[in-house]
């Protein structure tokens, strides 16, 4: 089979130019590194705007007491009263603390769920969450409310390094479900006008706590 002489000069280029390849221009440009820079500001702080800034409401609590009173208050005034929490640390922290609801076991009719979390990335103001956890993979996303209860300690800045704390976390094999939320859930695919709450909770509340020096 003949080869036309248009593509046989194009061959030929092609030979040429594998034969005396270009050295790359700037050798140094892929990398290991992130190309974010962690801020001079607090993680804390910076969690918090870039959160609030996706329709997160965030509430910086000194201690896990004074997180509880907040959280008693917020239930009170929105009327709740069937509240979700499906882990055993996290609900004797809660009812250590004179959490005043018992707690309400179907997701389909609740009002909010608590959770925990993995980590809280800053640099996004994301939560990270796996089925590691009791809550599992359902609580965070069928309940109207979703609310997460954090330490300081749980903060990183990027999601490179989110990972890379559940890589050294999970040695033995990751959890079968990781997932970042992001405020509350929200799609423009209808008309490209915004709604929240679609495909998961309406509201995201993150209770961050400060860690106590002996952690």
């Amino acid at each position: 089979m003949s080869v036309s002489p248009s593509k046989e000069n194009i061959l030929k280029k092609i030979r040429q130019a594998l034969s005396h390849p270009v050295p790359v221009p700037f050798p140094q440009s892929e990398g290991n590194n992130s190309v974010f820079q962690p801020p001079v500001d607090d993680m804390a702080v910076q969690f918090a705007q870039e959160f609030t800034q996706l329709q997160g409401r965030f509430v910086y609590c000194a201690d896990a007491k004074e997180a509880i009173t907040h959280l008693n208050e917020l239930i009170q005034g929105r009327g709740w009263n069937k509240i979700v929490c499906k882990e055993k640390d996290l609900k004797s922290l809660l009812t250590g603390f004179s959490f005043l609801l018992p707690f309400h076991e179907q997701l389909s009719d609740s009002d909010a769920a608590i959770t925990s979390c993995e980590v809280l990335v800053s640099r996004t103001g994301s939560i990270l969450l796996s089925s590691a956890y009791e809550s599992g993979r359902t609580a965070s996303v069928y309940a109207p409310v979703h609310i997460c209860i954090a330490f300081t300690h749980q903060l990183v800045y990027d999601i490179k390094d989110a990972l890379v704390q559940l890589k050294e976390r999970y040695s033995s094999g990751l959890p079968s479900f990781i997932t970042l939320a992001t405020g509350p859930s929200r799609t423009a695919d209808i008309e490209k006008t915004l709604v929240v709450g679609v495909h998961g909770p309406k509201e995201v509340f993150v209770f961050l706590i400060e860690t106590p020096s002996s952690i």
